[in-house]
């Protein structure tokens, strides 16, 4: 039985003018990650990303704290386990937003910006995923669960039978997971604001069918972290 290994991007740089990077916590994130597989002897014959930077570099963060031949001599992006555009899906819903500093100032102005912040893009994602407005997004929502299925279906290969590790983010896990458990569109939007950055998502497979062995397992981040590595955002 096969394994596929989906892990969500460690932490991105939030606020920052360019979020698609690790920051530095997300670097270390990546490589406690490295270390936790290096220290079960864990071994991969592909590796993939989705796409985005953040992907690619905690790929390469997680693989310096690995030895050699534990990882595949090549790593390949299957641009089916890119995130949705959650910059388009917040501009939908809020199109002032388009200004950065109206977000800013929307959040200031609140008791807990955080979970005013969750809120907001929960409305957001509401909105996207309705299929009332369909046409006015690059990517809709069916055709983004769409595209997620048909990359992990991708996966049923002839070498199924081998370890596989996928970098993407907790919107293509979660999508995952309603494909594989049938689950409904809301507990997708659930489970977003659930995984831990790095965290590990492990799937079981066989040809023509995958299973659920464990969810957002960051066990990695607290045994070898300290406090302040476990984030969500």
């Amino acid at each position: 039985m096969g394994q596929i290994f989906l892990v969500r991007s460690a932490q991105a740089s939030f606020g920052s003018a360019d979020y698609d990077q690790l920051s530095a916590r997300g670097v270390q994130q990546a490589r406690l990650l490295g270390r936790w597989f290096a220290s079960r002897g864990q071994q991969f014959h592909r590796v993939l990303t989705g796409g985005m930077v953040r992907h690619a570099q905690a790929a390469h963060a997680c693989q310096a704290e690995m030895p050699a031949g534990a990882w595949p001599s090549l790593r390949d992006t299957e641009a089916g386990f890119a995130e949705f555009d959650h910059h388009e899906v917040m501009l939908r819903h809020c199109p002032e937003f388009a200004d950065p500093a109206a977000l800013a100032l929307r959040l200031a102005g609140q008791p807990a910006p955080q979970r005013a912040m969750e809120q907001l893009f929960r409305a957001a994602m509401q909105r996207w995923m309705t299929g009332w407005h369909d046409d006015q997004y690059a990517e809709a929502w069916p055709e983004f669960r769409g595209r997620v299925v048909a990359a992990l279906e991708r996966l049923d290969r002839p070498d199924s039978k081998q370890a596989t590790l996928v970098f993407t983010s907790s919107g293509v896990i979660a999508t995952v997971m309603q494909h594989v458990l049938g689950l409904q569109d809301y507990q997708v939007m659930e489970m977003t604001w659930k995984m831990a950055n790095c965290s590990v998502t492990r799937l079981l497979h066989r040809p023509g069918e995958f299973g659920l062995d464990y969810f957002n397992n960051y066990a990695h981040l607290e045994a070898l972290g300290g406090p302040d590595v476990l984030t969500y955002r």
